[in-house]
């Protein structure tokens, strides 16, 4: 075989990859992972239980056999793997509804209209639903559900990991800015039991706060006008939401109100400087379809931290595709 024949061949074959994330969505939607929960499963019993049609479902599993989601079991008799097994709704670190936001057609027509919108210079998004994020999200509070559910399923499977890698005082206060529900600051003080938090974000976002065990102050306002002091900054999936000058401005306003001696954490997933796959690669894509943010490299967010009076120190990874940037104030 030539290298052109090559060629066509691979680039045919990486055009189709976008049907395994159908096939893991249909997986999703039907429930096909709670009904292997507890025993292997044969073709027509899954149909019958997720009423679908065994032949159909017998082609989804396929594919799903081959991405190492479920495996064969016997003649027409599938099984859930280890690695399949988050996708099970009654399991903790369940993300299935992850997998539903991700999948969803808010990011999907997006991906789809990026080569032209990359013409126009302006996110997919207001192209394809005619509106921005926050608007959309505000008239239809289904779709708004469905993404804060999703991006809490994300957080529930990388909070622990994160707060570990945090590196944080052994006393003080740590504000996690734009918290919303309080998941990772819940994290972060299981980790450090001698600190205390505050969680801050918008007026309408802190009133679904739930209390975390009396050791925290709840508190709404603006990133971009003013923080509460603290000893230390958490901003994680903040910075990459906006563009450098909107990035530089909440990182000036932490830096205002951060106590001496403080630290901001910018948590981020940082593109790798290297050619290797890394999901910060594919979480960059999604953000230049919604957004006018994007995942950064430790190279790229160092002069927006610099032009907000502080230093990055270094960048500590979390075994998650998210790392911690450590950043000081200068003198």
């Amino acid at each position: 075989m030539n290298a052109a024949d090559q060629s066509a061949l691979f680039l045919v074959s990486e055009a189709m990859s976008y049907t395994y994330a159908a096939a893991l969505r249909a997986a999703a939607v039907l429930g096909v992972a709670d009904h292997l929960a507890d025993d292997a499963r044969d073709a027509d019993t899954l149909a019958e239980a997720t009423g679908c049609d065994a032949a159909g479902l017998r082609r989804v599993l396929r594919l799903l056999v081959a991405r190492g989601i479920v495996s064969p079991d016997g003649p027409d008799r599938f099984r859930l793997t280890a690695a399949g097994s988050a996708l099970r709704r009654d399991v903790p670190g369940s993300v299935r509804e992850a997998i539903l936001m991700l999948t969803d057609d808010m990011f999907w027509r997006t991906s789809h209209v990026v080569g032209d919108t990359l013409r126009t210079r302006s996110p997919s998004f207001e192209a394809v639903f005619g509106s921005t994020v926050d608007d959309y999200f505000g008239s239809d509070p289904a779709k708004a559900a469905l993404f804060y559910a999703g991006m809490e399923a994300v957080s529930a499977a990388e909070n622990r990991l994160i707060a570990r890698a945090c590196e944080l005082p052994g006393s003080g206060t740590v504000a996690d800015i734009g918290g919303r529900y309080g998941g990772f600051l819940h994290a972060v003080l299981d980790a450090n039991p001698s600190l205390r938090g505050i969680l801050f974000d918008r007026p309408d976002e802190v009133v679904k706060h739930q209390p975390l065990r009396g050791r925290v102050e709840v508190v709404a306002g603006d990133f971009f006008e003013s923080v509460p002091p603290a000893d230390v900054y958490l901003l994680k999936r903040i910075i990459h939401n906006w563009d450098d000058d909107q990035s530089v401005r909440i990182l000036s306003t932490c830096r205002r109100s951060l106590r001496p001696g403080g630290r901001v954490l910018v948590i981020d997933a940082f593109v790798p400087p290297g050619d290797e796959p890394h999901d910060s690669k594919a979480m960059d894509f999604m953000m230049l379809g919604a957004l006018s943010g994007r995942e950064r490299t430790a190279a790229e967010l160092e002069p927006l931290v610099t032009r907000a009076g502080l230093r990055l120190s270094h960048v500590v990874p979390t075994g998650t595709p998210l790392s911690v940037a450590v950043t000081e104030a200068t003198e």
